[in-house]
């Protein structure tokens, strides 16, 4: 089965078919958040800072961290907001850039081993990315879109994925260090894309043997309720295969269901984890006690 192994210097996650899903917390990103933008690009970090421990203390297991800001030095300010940030958690970091420049910046002064974000692909994309993968003996997100754009076809994606697979391979970079991002689509612009990349999931599980990610609030873009619909889609994407995603872990229907996911999928073993975070909440009122009872043909099970 396919592990993939991310280290930080004081702890080791491991994403993979039969680990619990592991949670990437992205909130880390200046994109679209103008107040962390500005501060960043200052040199005030106590923003970023103050994200990353409350991340990780809502049950962030990794973190993404991006310093893409306009007319800014990007591979100083990421490489500072690593270090910084490594300072005070002790969860891996998937390095988190569109310039190569920043992602080299990023790995010079990381400690452990981290999740390089992204490569796609297109050729000069593979070109420049993979040997950089291969120098630092990082893992690295496939992002499935290629000189040709994003295709509505999960089959289209699929062999995109095969390519960038296969290529790392030829670098030397082991499928297992290689996590598919199938690209998750919008459903309330194409109904069919909840089907379409379930459908994906499973064929790069099952076919490719490689650990998957997403950024998950992409399936509820332009949708009400955008935190249930998340929930439902990380469930039934957890079902069909996927290991990890990139998401706000302080939505706490979201890890909820990803926690409840995990208890169904019998990796979480004897519900440990789940009783650990909820066994507070069993007894704290009669109203309580009386959700928490089942009637099954007229005997109430408690």
């Amino acid at each position: 089965m396919s592990k993939t192994v991310i280290s930080s210097d004081k702890k080791e996650v491991t994403i993979g078919f039969e680990q619990p899903f592991c949670i990437i917390g992205e909130r880390i990103n200046p994109t679209g958040r103008k107040l962390m933008a500005e501060e960043m690009k200052k040199g005030d970090y106590s923003r970023v800072l103050s994200d990353a421990e409350a991340q990780v203390n809502a049950g962030a297991h990794m973190l993404d961290i991006n310093a893409g800001i306009p007319l800014a030095d990007e591979p100083a300010i990421l490489a500072k907001s690593i270090q910084l940030v490594q300072d005070i958690v002790d969860v891996p970091i998937s390095i988190d850039s569109s310039i190569v420049e920043a992602l080299e910046a990023g790995l010079s002064v990381y400690k452990g081993r981290p999740l390089v974000n992204s490569v796609t692909g297109e050729e000069e994309r593979l070109e420049v990315v993979l040997p950089l993968v291969k120098k630092y003996d990082a893992a690295v997100v496939a992002i499935s879109n290629d000189e040709t754009g994003i295709s509505e076809d999960p089959n289209v994606r699929f062999e995109v994925a095969r390519k960038i697979v296969e290529r790392a391979e030829d670098y030397g970079i082991k499928r297992e260090d290689v996590v598919v991002d199938p690209l998750v689509m919008p459903v309330g612009a194409i109904n069919s894309a909840g089907i379409g990349v379930f459908q994906l999931i499973k064929r790069l599980r099952e076919e490719l043997k490689v650990n998957t990610t997403c950024g998950a609030s992409n399936i509820s873009f332009g949708l009400p309720n955008r935190h249930g619909l998340n929930s439902a889609f990380l469930s039934m994407a957890m079902g069909a295969g996927m290991t990890s995603a990139i998401m706000n872990p302080l939505h706490s229907e979201e890890v909820t269901a990803i926690k409840g996911a995990d208890v169904m999928m019998g990796v979480d073993p004897e519900c440990r984890r789940w009783i650990k975070t909820f066994s507070c909440l069993l007894y704290t009122s009669d109203a309580a006690d009386e959700r928490s009872s089942v009637d099954l043909g007229g005997r109430r099970i408690i």
